[in-house]
Order: structure tokens, then C-alpha cells, then sequence
């Protein structure tokens, strides 16, 4: 997939620190300041002899570097530090629309770079180490390089709406997992693929993923339930009948004596009816 062209040396810098979790980036801009205020602290001193000048020059170059990078280098990672915040914050809101009800519709809905996003997404929730290594220009070259123990797996995204992906691509990806000396690589397109480069892919090792795979690949991973908010009681589905006159019971709360504040089923006929049984039963 497309990449940018050269990028400056504090814009790769970010981009690494990007890379990392965003409380690691917050940890590399207290380390970087720490380790260069000392330097950016010391005191000029005159050369004794004539043959010091070299060393207080290189003294004087060491002390203007630290006193800029003391306070650049905190800045470009935490700048990374953003970038990767942002970034799992978009994962999940990809992954949260793909594996609704509309989940076609949001793949084609996306750019390419949102696309490759819920790719490694997809992959990182299925316990790979997702690298994004960068194609060479418009859907090409591999995309994501994966790790899973020893193994290495090469990725490669193909966002084509309209079209087939054919066997090109794949015999493509092959080759490269040959020169790589991967041990299997995928495939993964938000359209179809051809017959063609499926029969190419049999008994290859690559795997090819279209969108509907994609889609079934996220709603598998299971995820945490949501947390409850603590004001909610959990009920059972269907509420308990009253053990004094056997109607129907809703959910209360207590508001006086020892039990001020505990839920508890109420009787709905109260206050004719003064029944009530615990809330867990």
C-alpha cells in the first residue's frame, strides 16, 4: 500500500516511538530529559594548555546539543506517545464497526491506511507481534510482517472494492515468503479473489482472506465483557413470583434501617402486598 516519500530524522524518530505501547513513548521522554540535562548543565572550562582547545570545543558542541535535545527529544516522543494512543483508539473503533451488522459496508467505507490498520488489528488479537514494514507503492509489496514464536509470517493488503485479486498477487507473496524464508504468509482483500489464485494458494502455506473471512475472523476473537456500572444490579432475566400472593416482583432498593442501600425484589402489587425476596434469587 502507498507510503509517504522521505521523512525527516525526528519524523522517524516519532514515527518508532509510535510504534511502541503509549506509556512506553511517555517513559522514553522522561529517560531522554533526564539523561541529557547533566550534560546540558556543565560548566565551560578554559583550556589549561594550548593542546585543550579540540576538547573544549568538542565540551562546548556536547553542551548545545544537550541543552536542544533535553528538551526535543521529550518532545518527538511524546509526540510518538500521541500517535500511538491514537492509533489503539482507532484499532478498536475499526474493529468495533467491522464486526457489526453493517460490517461489508465499513470495510469498503474505509481508506486504504484504515484498512491495513484493521488488518494488523484482526492479526494482533489473534496473539501475533504486528510490525507494519511498508509496502513499495499502491497495494504493493508486504505490508505487515507477523511473529509468532520463532515463526514469521509476511502479510500483504489488497483494498480492491471492484475487483478480483488474481493470481499475480499471490504468486507475488510467494516469492518474497521464499526469499524471506517465512513460514507462510496471507493474503487479505475487502472483495474476492479469483479461482485462479485460489488454486495457486493450495498446499502453499498462504492464505488467502477476503472481506467475509476478515469479517468472521474478528467476530471470532472473543473480547471482555463490559464493565458494570456500579450502580446496576445484575437481575435475572424474568423476575420471581411473590411468595405471599405468587404475582409478579420488580427490582427495589432499600432506603432505610440495616439494609439501606441493598437491592432486593419487591412485590408489585405494593403496598397491598408487602412480599419480597432477595435480590440473587
Amino acid at each position: 500500500m502507498a507510503r509517504k516519500g522521505r521523512s525527516s530524522a525526528l519524523e522517524d524518530m516519532a514515527d518508532l516511538v509510535s510504534r511502541l505501547p503509549w506509556w512506553a513513548g511517555v517513559a522514553l521522554a522522561v529517560l531522554a530529559y533526564l539523561l541529557l540535562s547533566p550534560f546540558a548543565g556543565l560548566e565551560p572550562r578554559s583550556p589549561a594548555r594550548p593542546g585543550e582547545t579540540g576538547v573544549l570545543v568538542g565540551g562546548t558542541m556536547l553542551r548545545t546539543l544537550a541543552s536542544i535535545g533535553q528538551y526535543l527529544a521529550p518532545f518527538v516522543c511524546l509526540i510518538g506517545a500521541g500517535m500511538s494512543a491514537w492509533r489503539r483508539s482507532k484499532r478498536d473503533a475499526l474493529v468495533a464497526g467491522v464486526t457489526g451488522s453493517r460490517a461489508a459496508r465499513a470495510l469498503d467505507a474505509m481508506s486504504w491506511r484504515e484498512f491495513e490498520m484493521l488488518v494488523g488489528e484482526a492479526f494482533r488479537l489473534r496473539g501475533f507481534r504486528v510490525a507494519e514494514s511498508g509496502g513499495a507503492g499502491p497495494d504493493g509489496g508486504v505490508d505487515l510482517v507477523l511473529k509468532k514464536g520463532a515463526e514469521t509470517f509476511l502479510v500483504q493488503c489488497k483494498q480492491w472494492k471492484a475487483l478480483k485479486v488474481g493470481v499475480d498477487v499471490v504468486r507475488e507473496l510467494y516469492g518474497v515468503m521464499a526469499a524471506r524464508g517465512a513460514a507462510g504468509g496471507f493474503v487479505v482483500t475487502s472483495g474476492r479473489f479469483t479461482d485462479d489464485a485460489r488454486r495457486f494458494a493450495e498446499g502453499r502455506n498462504v492464505k488467502l482472506v477476503d472481506g467475509d473471512a476478515l469479517t468472521k475472523l474478528l467476530d471470532s476473537v472473543p473480547r471482555p465483557a463490559p464493565v458494570q456500572d456500579r450502580g446496576q444490579v445484575a437481575a435475572p432475566s424474568v423476575a420471581p413470583q411473590c411468595p405471599r400472593c405468587g404475582g409478579g416482583m420488580v427490582m427495589r432498593r432499600a432506603r432505610r434501617g440495616a439494609n439501606s442501600g441493598s437491592d432486593f425484589w419487591g412485590c408489585a402489587g405494593y403496598p397491598a402486598c408487602r412480599g419480597t425476596r432477595p435480590a440473587g434469587t
